[in-house]
């Protein structure tokens, strides 16, 4: 889901095209090739989600499923937070607790909270919009930047939201110009504040691109605080059941 890419992307996240750039790109090419990674029609996968604040760590576990932009449900399996559900449809996103039995719907404010204590917003992890649809790019230059412990030379893209609506203004990404991976983006406020930073640890190749299934997160705003977003058995661009995104399956 960004956890565009974004439970989750959230969870997630961003990522660019395979194929090295011999030359120069155009910053709407480049984000474009962002994209053709990036989004997916469908996604399943399992997810774990370890998170370290004030010197503490816990570690979370789920099964998650998306559909395009629409629709997204996740289902924790972790003992402490076992039966808690989200869901994601026609533009709303509900959570289910198991302690009160109660379905719960997230809007306005509360979408930009902590998602289980994380460092990733509600709205993070359910983002699954194209980039090119929502920001303008412009290419700013390169720079190296260290990926286990490998110098890797990467074009540096500037992104300004179309819509005031957005979350985060303005992105910073910096994107391999060899493997066309995306080390690391930026996210900032209208004011220019840096209000998040993303690394990429571990990518797959999936269905012809390179994937993002390891990523750390932090929230700037929170002191002392990194999630890592692991994904596993990850399914991309299969068939999904329309129960799954039932209010049904969020309260059984």
């Amino acid at each position: 889901m960004k956890v565009t890419a974004t439970v989750f992307a959230i969870l997630l996240v961003v990522l660019a095209a395979s194929s090295a750039y011999g030359q120069t790109p155009q910053a709407a090419e480049l984000l474009r090739r962002v994209d053709d990674n990036e989004i997916y029609a469908t996604i399943e996968y399992e997810g774990e989600m370890i998170i370290e604040y004030q010197n503490r760590r816990y570690v979370k576990t789920m099964r998650a499923w998306a559909r395009e932009n629409a629709d997204s449900f996740i289902e924790f399996t972790n003992p402490e937070d076992r039966g808690t559900k989200y869901l994601k449809k026609s533009g709303r996103l509900y959570v289910y607790s198991p302690d009160t039995e109660e379905v719960m719907l997230i809007s306005g404010h509360m979408l930009k909270e902590s998602m289980m204590g994380s460092d990733m917003s509600y709205e993070d992890t359910i983002e699954n919009e194209k980039l090119i649809n929502r920001y303008d790019p412009v290419l700013s230059g390169s720079e190296i930047r260290t990926l286990d412990g490998v110098s890797r030379d990467c074009w540096i893209l500037e992104l300004t939201a179309k819509s005031r609506t957005e979350s985060y203004p303005k992105q910073r990404l910096w994107i391999d110009k060899e493997t066309g991976d995306c080390l690391h983006y930026e996210l900032f406020a209208l004011s220019g504040a840096k209000l998040k930073e993303y690394n990429l640890i571990r990518v797959e190749v999936l269905e012809g691109r390179r994937f993002p299934v390891e990523i750390e997160i932090r929230d700037l705003l929170r002191r002392g605080s990194k999630t890592t977003m692991i994904m596993r058995n990850v399914i991309l661009d299969r068939p999904i059941a329309d129960s799954v995104f039932s209010q049904r399956n969020l309260s059984r």
